[in-house]
């Protein structure tokens, strides 16, 4: 497939809504946004859902920085990633996702440079209005990079698609692999943070229902969701139990 010029400004257009949004908290900047929006120009949403998905799925752990850490961008995966599905044959989903880190690491180094630009030189000089206005001036560039980055990995796509026909298909299908092991990778580690012992039974339950029932996503989903309700309401039951008694004993101190 071949984008034009006319997708690559509109993808660029894209990404630059979906990179500046995220300094006004509407979380634009997700890898199933940013594919999304390129599944509607390039017209195949099915693989470019795939892609967000899969992304999604490895960002969970490695995209959230902890501490001092600084994780990969999703603009990699989300439009880089889902542009090279789309475009290039031979290349899938976790392929894709492969293949898009490295661009994913790049682009959040420029992300932590545009940061520095803005505010470190207005800080050196104790020029606090300058600080201030750098500092609101920061989502346009954010507006403008994104444009950039949207507009050139689109319309090179060309010129990287010929780059990535000279890796065997050996090592392609080993980038597969590897694509379809780092959501697996990003959940573990997420849920090594989140995972606590009361709940647990509640992970393994989710296992057993997707691996020996065949339980669909949606299905675990409200499981879920029912076990959540009836603790929320059995906390709220207890909570008030606990308030009533504290009265009940207050009263007769009295």
């Amino acid at each position: 497939m071949q984008i034009t010029l006319l997708q690559a400004v509109i993808i660029g257009l894209w990404t630059a809504f979906c990179y500046s949004g995220m300094l006004w908290g509407i979380f634009t900047n997700r890898a199933l946004v940013l594919s999304f929006g390129v599944g509607i120009v390039c017209g195949d949403l099915k693989t470019a859902l795939q892609c967000g998905a899969i992304a999604e799925l490895a960002f969970m752990g490695f995209g959230v920085g902890a501490g001092g850490t600084v994780p990969p961008n999703p603009i990699g995966p989300g439009i880089i990633g889902t542009l090279m599905a789309i475009t290039m044959d031979g290349v899938t989903p976790e392929s894709a996702l492969s293949l898009s880190i490295p661009f994913a690491v790049a682009i959040q180094f420029l992300q932590t440079a545009i940061y520095t630009v803005s505010a470190n030189n207005a800080l050196k000089k104790q020029d606090f209005a300058k600080f201030r206005l750098h500092s609101n001036l920061t989502i346009l560039l954010f507006a403008l990079v994104g444009f950039l980055l949207g507009f050139l990995g689109a319309y090179s796509m060309d010129t990287l698609s010929k780059l990535v026909a000279l890796v065997p298909a050996w090592l392609l299908k080993g980038l597969t692999v590897a694509g379809g092991m780092l959501p697996a990778i990003g959940f573990a580690m997420i849920m090594s943070v989140m995972l606590k012992k009361e709940v647990v039974p509640f992970a393994l339950l989710g296992y057993f229902l997707a691996a020996y029932l065949g339980v669909p996503v949606i299905g675990i989903a409200i499981v879920g969701t029912v076990f959540a309700l009836k603790h929320y309401n059995d906390a709220g039951n207890v909570a008030v139990a606990q308030a009533a008694t504290e009265e009940v004993e207050h009263d007769d101190w009295i």
